[in-house]
C-alpha cells in the first residue's frame, strides 16, 4: 500500500510578511525624495522642461539651446553663446560649491595665479557657481581675481552642464568649449584636478592654433 504524504499549507504568514515589508520600502523611498541626478542623465529645469543629457567631450551643442540666463557678478544678464561669442577661442568655466570657502579658494587661487598662460592660447576663463553677485564679488575682490565669476543661483547653466546635485547645490568641475561649440572638456574633481584639465586643454588649443596656417 502507497503511503500518502501530507503537503504542507502555504506559508501564509510569511507572504503577508513580505507584502509589508515592500509597503513600508515603498514608503521609505518616497520619503527619501527624487533620485540624484547623475552625469549623463537628462536634466529637467523647474517648469519640468527636460534638457538635452549631460554634455561629453567632443560633442558639438548648439549654444543657443544650453542653459539659461545667469549673470555676472556685477549683475549683468548672460547666457553662455554670449561668452563663447566674445571669446577669441573658446570658454573655460570651472564650478565650485561655494564662495570663499576653503577648497573653492584654492581652486580660484589656482587659476588666477596661472591666469596668463591659461589665457595665451585664446581661452577665457570663468569661475561658476550658485552664489549671489553680491558674494561672488567679496569673493572676487579679496582674492585679486583676474576673471569674471559668474552667478547662477537657479542652476540654469549648471544643471544644463551637469554640475548640479540633487535637490540643491554645485559639484566642482570644469567645462571648455570652442567658438564652433565643441565641447573640449567635461570633468569632475578637486580643485588641483581641474585646474590641470583647463591647463592641458590651454596647451592643445594653444597648439592647435600654431599649427593651423
Amino acid at each position: 500500500m502507497v503511503e500518502l504524504r501530507k503537503r504542507k499549507a502555504p506559508a501564509q504568514p510569511l507572504e503577508t510578511e513580505q507584502k509589508s515589508k515592500r509597503i513600508l520600502e515603498l514608503g521609505s523611498a518616497s520619503k527619501r525624495g527624487p533620485k540624484e541626478v547623475k552625469a549623463g542623465d537628462s536634466l529637467a529645469d523647474a517648469s519640468g522642461n527636460a534638457h538635452h543629457e549631460t554634455p561629453k567631450a567632443g560633442e558639438t551643442l548648439d549654444l543657443n539651446k544650453v542653459g539659461g540666463e545667469f549673470e555676472n557678478h556685477d549683475g549683468m544678464k548672460l547666457r553662455l553663446k554670449d561668452l563663447v561669442d566674445i571669446s577669441k577661442s573658446g570658454v573655460v568655466l570651472f564650478t565650485y560649491p561655494r564662495a570663499s570657502t576653503p577648497g573653492c579658494t584654492k581652486q580660484v587661487c589656482l587659476f588666477r595665479d596661472n591666469y596668463e598662460s591659461l589665457t595665451s592660447s585664446g581661452l577665457s576663463i570663468y569661475g561658476l557657481s550658485a552664489d549671489s553677485p553680491r558674494a561672488n564679488t567679496t569673493f572676487k575682490t579679496k582674492q585679486k581675481l583676474p576673471f569674471p565669476l559668474l552667478c547662477d543661483p537657479s542652476y540654469t547653466l549648471i544643471a544644463a552642464l551637469g554640475f548640479k546635485k540633487m535637490p540643491k547645490g554645485t559639484t566642482r568641475g570644469v567645462f571648455a568649449i570652442n567658438k564652433q561649440g565643441k565641447v573640449l572638456l567635461r570633468q569632475m574633481g578637486g580643485p588641483d584636478a581641474t585646474f590641470e584639465a583647463a591647463r592641458q586643454v590651454a596647451i592643445a588649443s594653444k597648439e592647435e592654433k600654431q599649427e593651423s596656417p
